[in-house]
């Protein structure tokens, strides 16, 4: 159980987007904490270089400063190619959209630049501060629809038709929302990471859909929207991180307002990161509105560019939000609209979120307090369902509702039941014969085979070789997909383990070493009346001579807790 107190002293930090606003006031804040290593990421190489230097100034000379650079969202190989080339080259869209829809391999994860950048430096402490639903939600899938439709208009050209099709499945919102926390999940896990604090967004700057600040296609705008969308998807999802065991303390900051400033200046004003290049039009060459006339950008006598001059002037600089004029700053921060907050307080609830202090501010806290669990009604009421089907018989094993592995792990264990009765009769045998065993009630029991092979629930039996299946109509995502796929030893190791009925010996050994595990507990709390226990000595039910009877649902249940508790790797 970690500490409510956490000491930033000497331990690895890593800031991911440290270059902006929020990100520098946070690292600004934590030298301070004398840290042992401060590590900052940014897009660009420049942007963390600057970043350091900056913050170099100010470092105890104990503080190691490391920067790094590149695209957190991409493979290692792409992370410093602009997304633009990465969807106009064909190899490197494949990989974009491969990454994002297929199955978390070990590969795919090794490959990633997140995963690289924290099982590298292992830190102790990660604050995120990368505007995570702008990056995905400013990808457009509107214009990608857009564009995909048009070629839809010409089928013959398929290398168009084909990019297109990548373009807008590399700009779904998602998959690679859930990619990127399920590959920070995975990296945390094996780091070691005690503290992920992420700093989020609303999305509408704390506003509703009233927000008058637009791109241009709404209001509100479909891509503000998005962004919103995404920042409360992103939410949840942490919250899930925040509530799975042994993993680090999970929290996140929404702040509800525009943040700014980084800096006040006259000068070019850039957008995108481009400057803006100056255009005029003469009253003398303009163009006259016409009913049915065609107003089009292609005419060139229309307006023209001003060369060597850029759009300049007095701005604030807000970070991601940009660069506003005096008067744009004004609308933005008045009172009922987005208003305002600073960096430098964002950063300093931070900090002591990090250290442990309850600021009332941690989003995924006020989730977990406003959620509604389980009660003691329904943990009463559960006995009396349980009840009322036994009273029904003993008919329907599993349904498959509660996902393959489950329900192999029911039949399985309702076999090892039919055969042994107890779990102690089921311990004195050898793995070997229990295998045959069970392989002798599959033969017998027709209904039994139906009942899972209908579900797509095939029988391994004990040889290892000989599979009971049959080619289903309506197949499932897994091991039916892989029906082509060639039989090798990884292939059947992963599929036994995950969605067959495993009759195999080495099967057996693993149960026997879960039920001798069940035992032991049992044991442990035998005379113990006290609420330690969740499962006490009354827990599972005994037959005369004192064996635990076989209960499938619930041995099944005490297996799942049992490996939630120990996190076995998810890949």
């Amino acid at each position: 159980m970690l500490k409510d107190k956490m000491e930033i002293e000497n331990k690895k930090v890593m800031v991911l987007g440290g270059y902006g606003e929020v990100g520098f006031g946070i690292c600004h804040h934590l030298l301070f904490e004398n840290p042992k290593e401060l590590i900052v990421t940014s897009l660009k190489k420049e942007e963390a270089l600057t970043t350091v230097e900056k913050l170099r100034l100010e470092a105890p000379e104990s503080c190691e400063l490391t920067p790094i650079h590149g695209n957190l969202f991409v493979r290692w190989s792409l992370k410093d190619i602009p997304r633009d080339e990465i969807l106009a080259t064909p190899k490197y869209q494949w990989w974009l959209v491969n990454d994002n829809l297929t199955e978390l391999t070990e590969e795919i994860l090794a490959s990633s630049t997140l995963y690289k950048v924290i099982s590298e430096h292992r830190p102790e402490i990660i604050v995120d501060c990368v505007n995570t639903a702008t990056v995905l939600a400013y990808q457009n899938v509107y214009q990608s629809y857009k564009e995909i439709s048009k070629a839809l208009q010409t089928p013959q050209d398929t290398e168009g038709l084909t990019q297109g099709i990548y373009r807008l499945l590399s700009t779904l919102y998602i998959p690679p929302l859930i990619r990127h926390v399920q590959i920070l999940h995975e990296a945390m896990k094996r780091a070691g990471t005690l503290l992920y604090l992420k700093v989020g967004t609303t999305g509408t700057g704390g506003m509703g859909f009233n927000i008058p600040f637009t791109h241009g296609e709404g209001q509100p705008s479909r891509l503000l929207l998005s962004k919103a969308a995404v920042a409360g998807a992103q939410t949840l999802l942490l919250f899930l991180l925040s509530r799975t065991p042994r993993g680090p303390i999970v929290k996140e900051l929404k702040p509800a307002a525009l943040i700014g400033w980084k800096n006040i200046g006259r000068g070019r004003i850039l957008r995108g990161g481009y400057p803006v290049p100056l255009y005029d039009c003469l009253p003398t060459e303009s163009y006259r509105l016409t009913q049915g006339g065609l107003l089009s950008s292609e005419n060139g006598s229309v307006g023209f560019r001003v060369e060597g001059r850029e759009l300049e002037g007095v701005y604030v600089d807000t970070g991601e939000s940009g660069l506003f004029s005096l008067d744009e700053f004004k609308v933005v921060t008045a009172m009922g609209l987005m208003e305002y907050i600073t960096p430098e307080e964002i950063a300093k609830t931070a900090v002591l979120e990090i250290r442990g202090v309850n600021t009332s501010k941690d989003v995924l806290g006020a989730i977990t307090g406003a959620v509604m669990g389980s009660t003691y009604r329904a943990g009463h009421l559960r006995h009396r369902v349980i009840h009322e089907m036994d009273s029904l018989g003993q008919e329907g094993i599993a349904y498959g509702l509660l996902g393959p592995r489950v329900t192999k792990l029911i039949f399985e264990v309702h076999l090892i039941k039919r055969c042994y009765g107890t779990l102690e009769r089921a311990l004195e045998a050898l793995p070997v014969e229990m295998s045959r065993r069970l392989e002798q009630e599959v033969e017998r029991d027709h209904g039994f085979r139906r009942a899972a092979i209908s579900l797509g629930i095939p029988i391994l039996l004990p040889d290892g070789e000989t599979l009971l299946f049959a080619h289903r109509l309506n197949r499932d995502e897994g091991w039916e997909e892989g029906l082509h796929v060639q039989y090798q030893k990884e292939n059947i190791e992963k599929w036994a383990s995950l969605e067959w009925i495993d009759l195999r010996w080495e099967n057996m050994f693993w149960w026997q070493e879960h039920f001798q595990r069940i035992v032991k507990e049992s044991r442990e709390c035998t005379g113990d009346m006290s609420s330690r226990f969740n499962r006490g000595g009354c827990f599972w039910e005994q037959n005369i001579e004192g064996e635990i009877i076989i209960v499938p649902g619930e041995v099944v249940g005490w297996v799942l807790i049992f490996e939630v508790h120990n996190l076995k790797s998810a890949i």
